[in-house]
């Protein structure tokens, strides 16, 4: 009877397992995708070009046809979610959406609670300035005493607030920090160099690129941490993105260039 009692205590226990191990083997980010047939992916929606929309209220940018390769290639459809970039890292974690595309910087930092794809484009963070402004700021220690307005939460308002003296003014989103810089309410703006390229030649906004501070950065696609089988997926994904040139190709709509590969020096 003892042994007969403790089997059924181990087949018990071995079931509990076998559930147990089941249910967390399902809980990979690419079971939930493949399961709904989507990919939900979170971006601003007002950051051209990078995703903005356009007059028809459709969704359109680099990002935006880089987050609809990606999901291809896994076989599933897009969904996307606008937010404000201010939230958005905090709602990837909470499990609001599954990625986000959105020019996130691969920093140490956010590498420590979050896993992110290979990198997807290359660039550097550019001061930018009113056209009629002479002052030449060659680095972010000469803005010492100036307003300097950068995105909130991005790794921009993370390099102009580790230098002292700056007088860091933070936006929701790259739009409304520019428009500042227009209006002669901040001293200059801190964002990315591709972004300038764009808005050079789409906005009616007075502004000049200014020096390129800092090191390169390397943009790739966060993603909740513990979720191998997606993290191989998705890095698969990007390196037949760039091997097959659709990553080329994108970049050359939007840009002119391939960012997707690190600038000759």
């Amino acid at each position: 009877m003892k042994i007969s009692l403790l089997n059924k205590i181990l087949a018990v226990a071995l079931i509990g397992f076998s559930t147990a191990s089941i249910a967390a083997h399902a809980e990979d980010l690419l079971d939930t995708v493949k399961a709904r047939g989507t990919l939900q992916v979170a971006l601003e929606g007002t950051y051209p070009p990078f995703d903005s929309k356009n007059t028809q209220g459709e969704l359109v940018g680099f990002d935006v046809d880089v987050a609809k390769a990606v999901a291809a290639k896994l076989g599933v459809k897009p969904v996307f979610i606008t937010t404000e970039w201010s939230g958005i890292i905090a709602g990837l974690k909470a499990g609001k959406f599954d990625v986000i595309v959105n020019q996130v910087g691969i920093t140490p930092q956010r590498s420590e609670s979050l896993d992110f794809s290979p990198p997807y484009t290359y660039s550097v963070a550019q001061l930018i300035q009113r056209k009629n402004d002479n002052r030449a700021f060659k680095s972010l220690d000469d803005l010492k005493g100036h307003k300097l307005g950068v995105s909130l939460g991005s790794n921009y308002n993370d390099m102009a607030k580790a230098v002292p003296g700056i007088l860091v003014q933070t936006y929701p989103g790259a739009a409304e920090e520019l428009s500042d810089v227009a209006s002669g309410r901040i001293d200059a703006a801190l964002n990315d160099r591709l972004t300038l390229a764009y808005l050079l030649k789409t906005a009616p906004l007075p502004l000049r690129p200014g020096a390129s501070v800092g090191d390169p950065t390397e943009m790739g696609i966060p993603f909740r941490k513990d979720n191998p089988k997606f993290a191989k997926a998705l890095s698969d994904a990007i390196v037949a993105l760039k091997q097959d040139g659709t990553l080329t190709q994108i970049s050359q709509k939007w840009f002119g260039i391939d960012v997707s590969k690190p600038a000759a020096k």
